[in-house]
């Protein structure tokens, strides 16, 4: 431990981080303790820079208890998968994975990422080795470093996707930590003896003061949220090229009940640059936020505090001295909507893209709707791709029109191919929660589709069940399903309570405000049919709910991140 840091001023994760040996801590002895199927609780930070979550059953809490045994321990591994696109034999891969050594399901995440739910200490080594084999890996897909960069998705929707998702991919690899403890721990390689010879030029020895999330987006759509990460790339196209991007910085939606000084917010764009500078304007941002992000309380230390409690043009200034030159004025540009457009899209290249809902992101069979068992099909016979969408949907992009044939002949046999999604439905989003997040308070992903429906039938009765609104549900206030940019979103308070918020837009670029608070489902319900059966009868042509809500004044706008409330 550095003798020239005063330790009692920094959270005691700081010190985890640098005692580490660049991420080593002491994972091998850990995965090697027999007695319990838990990891040290040093190394349940450490993991996380591995792609790994301790979590516990809490389903099976009490009983445990009861029984004198300790939590039913398991974890789950994040997949690093830049711009969320992977081959049908990776996708192969992951199925087969989650058959043998997790829940036999596929998590899609909200950053276009493979999650891995139930695997136990013994299996984590063999599924990982498992992940590498596929060309896949976990790295950094948590941890207090630059995670998952995402970008928007669909082939058949730009002629550019190929430039984003390179840009997304070399993003991605340029910020990944330098430290070989990877590949020492999991995939079985020589161990460095002198630890000095690991480096991170990037990141310190101390890495990020907190998590860091990028996007790149292709405007009119705004299907990665760019608003809501630490630092969004919005191509601008001129004359059918990516000319630059406009940089945005200090989104983030993490906030925390009872505390005010910790709320989502919004990224602000600061200047454009050149794609060919790309890497070197990620690079610095980050060096600023290493630099000067707030150290001792983690409520406090992403990047969008760092800017309001310096201020904005502090933070272009310490930018532009890091680069040794200053980003043009921004260029112009235009959101139209932040979630899937659903369905066959055939592209430029006559090349055909099928963007699948999976509600809650979860692949698996279930009561005849056998979406794990068509997918596995669908990757066993086509030559194209799959793409995880930054909306917990997937994409079955680049096929020709006899493989398009198929595809739709596999989904329809396994009685995959939906029937008819309410707009609402196709527009929501819902963390994992309960039964296996620690922080959740309450249901999302086993709950909300429940909700859903029973929404859709207060939409049905004023003839709003096409009308698309986005919905968003999370356990808890951190925001991982990004609830506060939602038209109507939720977020758990307690078991079966949650606090109703109101007014985003559905281009995601406005955050919603609180509504009502601790509300039980027939509280939900009762609050909103008044609403939307005003919505049915005096919207005006075009206006989309979230707008309506703010016209009408249910909610007041929500101008900044610092006059959020919860």
């Amino acid at each position: 431990m550095s003798d020239t840091i005063n330790w009692n001023l920094l959270s005691e994760v700081e010190k985890i981080k640098y005692d580490s040996n660049y991420l080593r801590g002491t994972l091998v002895e850990s995965l090697a303790d027999p007695i319990t199927g838990s990891i040290a609780i040093g190394d349940t930070q450490i993991s996380k820079f591995h792609g790994i979550y301790q979590q516990s059953d809490r389903d099976l809490e009490k009983e445990r208890k009861r029984q004198k045994l300790e939590p039913a321990f398991s974890f789950l591994i994040r997949v690093r998968i830049p711009g969320g696109v992977v081959t049908p034999q990776q996708w192969l891969q992951m199925d087969i994975l989650s058959e043998q050594y997790a829940n036999h399901t596929l998590k899609l995440t909200t950053r276009q990422a493979f999650q891995l739910h139930g695997v136990i200490k013994k299996d984590l080594k063999k599924t990982i080795q498992g992940i590498n084999a596929g060309l896949m890996d976990t790295i950094a897909a948590c941890g207090d470093v630059n995670r998952n960069v995402m970008c928007h998705p669909n082939p058949a929707e730009s002629e550019l996707h190929a430039e984003v998702y390179e840009t997304a991919r070399l993003i991605s690899e340029h910020l990944l930590p330098s430290t070989t403890a990877y590949h020492e721990i999991w995939l079985d390689q020589k161990l460095i003896a002198d630890s000095k010879k690991d480096v991170e030029p990037i990141y310190g020895d101390r890495y990020l003061p907190r998590k860091f999330k990028i996007t790149v987006a292709i405007p009119p759509y705004n299907d990665s949220d760019v608003f809501s990460q630490d630092l969004g790339f919005i191509a601008i196209v001129e004359n059918n090229r990516i000319a630059g991007y406009n940089v945005a910085v200090g989104g983030g939606m993490g906030s925390t009940f009872g505390m005010p000084e910790a709320y989502p917010r919004l990224a602000e764009v600061i200047g454009f640059c050149y794609p060919e500078q790309v890497l070197d304007v990620a690079e610095k941002i980050v060096l600023v936020q290493r630099d000067n992000g707030n150290r001792q309380n983690r409520k406090r230390s992403r990047l969008k505090y760092t800017i309001d409690d310096h201020g904005i043009d502090w933070f272009k200034n310490e930018l532009h001295k890091n680069l040794d030159y200053e980003l043009q004025e921004a260029r112009p540009f235009n959101f139209t909507r932040n979630g899937d457009r659903l369905g066959w899209k055939k592209g430029t290249d006559s090349k055909w893209s099928l963007t699948l809902f999976v509600e809650g992101g979860r692949v698996a069979d279930r009561n005849g709707f056998n979406l794990k068992s068509a997918l596995r099909e669908v990757a066993q016979h086509i030559d194209g791709q799959f793409i995880l969408t930054g909306n917990q949907n997937l994409i079955i992009a680049n096929v020709s029109a006899d493989e398009k044939k198929q595809v739709s002949e596999i989904l329809k046999k396994n009685g995959v191919l939906p029937g008819e999604l309410s707009g609402l439905r196709q527009n929501s989003i819902a963390c994992v929660a309960l039964n296996t997040c620690g922080l959740a308070f309450a249901e999302a992903e086993r709950y909300l589709p429940s909700l859903v429906t029973k929404i859709e039938t207060i939409l049905g009765q004023h003839e709003l069940f096409k009308e698309e609104i986005v919905i968003r549900m999370t356990g808890c206030p951190n925001g991982c399903g990004r609830p506060y940019l939602a038209e109507i979103g939720f977020v758990g308070k307690s078991e079966g309570h949650y606090n109703l918020y109101l007014g985003g837009n559905f281009n995601g670029t406005r955050l919603n405000t609180l509504y009502k608070e601790t509300l039980t489902e027939d509280e939900i319900l009762a609050e909103l049919t008044p609403i939307i059966s005003d919505y049915a009868q005096n919207r005006i042509d075009g206006e989309k709910f979230g707008d309506f809500v703010i016209r009408k004044q249910y909610v007041k706008e929500t101008l900044k991140g610092s006059d959020f409330k919860h």
